[in-house]
């Protein structure tokens, strides 16, 4: 095990490049229990984050324990936060993970403020708040705790099967405020699983997770997220993923196809450059440039795929662009140094 950075706003020099004064960090730590992963404790001055005025995200409040993400989703839209530390979006972002310590503390006295309005607050929505972490740092039993006494609604995502974990508290949680919980469950096939989100569990116990959940009283939402053009976005695979996500027992399903922001792209056309090369011709196509959705041509496609298996299946359901967005609030466009250089290199997909 290794400890640095023992004293806050020092420079250590051998600190990860982003790391060296980054707000609050504590430690960073290895351990052979996570093999080839560094996690970096901070205290955090802020637990509560909300979402910038132009996000037209269907929430305005979120908290991420976590920056980082043990997943190592090869597509997972959050990789280019790493960036901002100077990390890297892609073998940095799978393995070295901001652990926000304090986190329940502090979110404990901004959800206590005479201010705070009770807003709904969303978790895992950057990273999964159930990745591996947080079997070893135990984050959001105090997160739900804060949450709940104060009367706040919350909504968690995750992939993670350690929420079964805290299902006997959520459930506690929601007798006295809204809770929601929902699944993100991508890829049915286990090899391509395996191959495109190497760290995550697997298709059936994410499923086992849902029936666990849904068992518990909830009615849970499972993410059909991404469908990831010509690889699990044939008939065959999505009726088999339907069939199973309704035995299940889940109550609804949010679907939609691949998206591949600036930060991700690269990462995962290296990916299907490696993994399905056949394929590389294809996605330059759907993705081209700065693109960063699937062309309206193809989504229509899908749509004309899903919904009449939806139906066949008896799951309620709804397309990602379908889900009710805020209004979006006026609010300034932060851009880094690494952003702007970024945004002048040329494009290679």
């Amino acid at each position: 095990m290794r400890w640095q950075g023992q004293e806050l706003g020092v420079v250590d020099a051998d600190a990860l490049p982003g790391m060296e004064r980054i707000d609050g960090l504590v430690r960073s730590v290895t351990t052979p229990e996570f093999a080839g992963m560094t996690f970096h404790e901070v205290q955090c001055k802020s637990a509560l984050n909300r979402v910038p005025g132009a996000s037209a995200m269907p929430f305005d409040w979120t908290v991420n324990p976590y920056r980082g993400c043990s997943h190592a989703c090869v597509y997972c839209f959050a990789r280019g936060t790493h960036e901002y530390l100077d990390l890297d979006a892609g073998r940095d972002f799978d393995s070295q993970i901001v652990v926000k310590i304090n986190v329940a503390e502090v979110l404990a006295r901004e959800v206590n403020r005479g201010s705070w309005a009770r807003e709904t607050v969303a978790l895992g929505t950057n990273t999964d708040p159930y990745q591996r972490a947080e079997g070893r740092y135990r984050l959001m039993p105090g997160i739900i705790g804060a949450l709940t006494a104060s009367g706040t609604p919350f909504s968690v995502l995750t992939k993670g099967t350690l929420i079964r974990r805290d299902l006997p508290l959520l459930r506690d949680a929601a007798a006295s405020v809204p809770v929601s919980i929902a699944m993100s469950i991508a890829v049915a096939d286990e090899h391509l699983r395996a191959a495109i989100e190497p760290g995550a569990p697997s298709f059936q116990a994410r499923l086992d997770t849902v029936r666990a959940a849904a068992d518990a009283g909830f009615r849970v939402t499972v993410f059909l997220m991404p469908i990831v053009p010509h690889l699990t976005d044939s008939v065959a695979v999505l009726d088999d993923a339907l069939r199973r996500i309704k035995n299940a027992g889940a109550g609804r399903v949010v679907w939609g196809a691949m998206h591949l922001r600036p930060g991700v792209k690269p990462w995962f056309m290296q990916w299907l450059e490696r993994e399905h090369p056949e394929l590389v011709s294809s996605y330059r196509g759907l993705y081209p440039g700065a693109a960063v959705g699937a062309p309206k041509a193809y989504r229509s496609w899908l749509a004309q795929r899903v919904r009449p298996l939806l139906r066949m299946h008896r799951l309620n359901g709804a397309e990602e662009d379908d889900t009710p967005r805020l209004t979006p609030r006026p609010g300034a466009v932060v851009t880094t140094a690494r952003g702007r250089a970024a945004a002048a290199a040329p494009m290679l997909f």
